[in-house]
């Protein structure tokens, strides 16, 4: 049988060398234009296609993923109890990026929780037995073993936001430092200046880099941060609500608050209408991440874009690459794709 005159020999089949050597392209790339990695020009894709349809190439995914030692399967690896991935939109929204991205390939998607020890316990046992390709991470924090796990293992992985400046990982994150300034700026301009900032959680490294938004902004306003105005939180509406009682007691006067997620500002928002405080007359108030919550509040919030949908799915652009190139990590070089999207101020009657 032949297809265009190209599969004879005997039938037998074109090889990934043979489309490889007809495209003009190196046999990885060919192997991520068949495993759908959107990482790849659109001249390239449409040459490696027309070469496979020229040698009727047919991929045999049973054979190749049991050569390669593949399972055709990539993790997304939330290291937080199941009540908060469902509680926070920046979560769901996540995963629906990273699901229409990998839709478009023949790669499965499996979700794991690991938020306690025993579930840790048994996602190291999982991964050791190599039953996934790739590994997203989302929602790491300082310090946290799986990244170096992963490493060991020599399993390709990409987070959602570097650990620290150092990274080593590939890495995709919005610009939380950005984020920040623009959030201050803007209530700085509207007259605002008793700002307080409620803070995620310190070990996560992009509520590091808000707070470091929030404290050049008012230096460069001229007005040094007041560090009684700074509390942590973690990105809850309960740490909201402790953190906004907290600040009132410490400053009534404040007439502004930064809050590091909308989530959190709904907690700030509660306590603020308790103590009488009107919003935004009395007391300004912004989010961040721009989710549902934030249109659905009264008054509606105030709140930073982040592309998190977009971050998704650039999530998985990086790890479909990173499987495709599995070199050894020792052989690779040392750096690694770090990716960080624009965020935007989207205002609305809370300040």
């Amino acid at each position: 049988m032949a297809v265009n005159g190209e599969w004879s020999r005997g039938g037998r089949r074109p090889t990934l060398e043979e489309v490889a050597a007809r495209a003009g392209v190196g046999r990885g790339t060919v192997s991520r234009v068949i495993n759908g990695s959107p990482r790849v020009s659109d001249a390239t894709r449409a040459a490696v296609e027309a070469a496979v349809a020229e040698l009727g190439y047919v991929p045999n995914t049973a054979a190749r993923a049991l050569a390669a030692n593949r399972t055709d399967a990539v993790a997304l690896v939330v290291p937080e109890p199941e009540t908060r991935f469902f509680a926070e939109p920046y979560f769901s929204d996540m995963l629906r990026g990273v699901g229409a991205e990998l839709s478009e390939t023949e790669m499965q998607l499996l979700l794991i929780f690991a938020g306690g020890a025993r579930e840790r316990r048994r996602l190291a046992q999982y991964l050791a037995a190599h039953r996934v390709d790739g590994v997203l991470l989302v929602s790491v924090h300082a310090g946290d073993p799986l990244p170096d796990l992963l490493a060991q293992l020599e399993i390709p992985a990409v987070i959602s936001g570097p650990r620290s400046a150092a990274e080593s990982l590939p890495s995709v994150d919005s610009d939380n430092y950005g984020g920040a300034r623009s959030a201050v700026e803007h209530l700085l301009a509207a007259g605002r200046r008793r700002i307080a900032h409620i803070t995620g959680r310190l070990d996560v490294y992009g509520a590091q880099r808000r707070v470091d938004g929030y404290r050049e902004a008012l230096l460069d306003a001229g007005a040094e941060a007041d560090e009684r105005l700074i509390e942590p939180g973690d990105f809850t509406e309960e740490g909201g609500r402790r953190a906004m009682a907290a600040l009132l007691e410490r400053d009534p006067g404040l007439d502004a608050v930064f809050a590091a997620s909308d989530v959190t500002a709904a907690g700030a928002r509660q306590v603020l209408r308790e103590a009488g405080r009107r919003i935004p007359d009395d007391v300004a108030l912004v989010g961040y991440d721009d989710s549902a919550i934030a249109r659905h509040m009264d008054p509606p919030l105030t709140s930073v874009r982040q592309p998190i949908d977009e971050m998704g799915r650039r999530m998985i652009g990086l790890l479909l690459d990173e499987i495709a190139d599995r070199r050894p990590a020792l052989s690779r070089g040392p750096e690694r794709q770090q990716v960080v999207l624009p965020t935007e101020l989207v205002v609305r009657r809370s300040s």
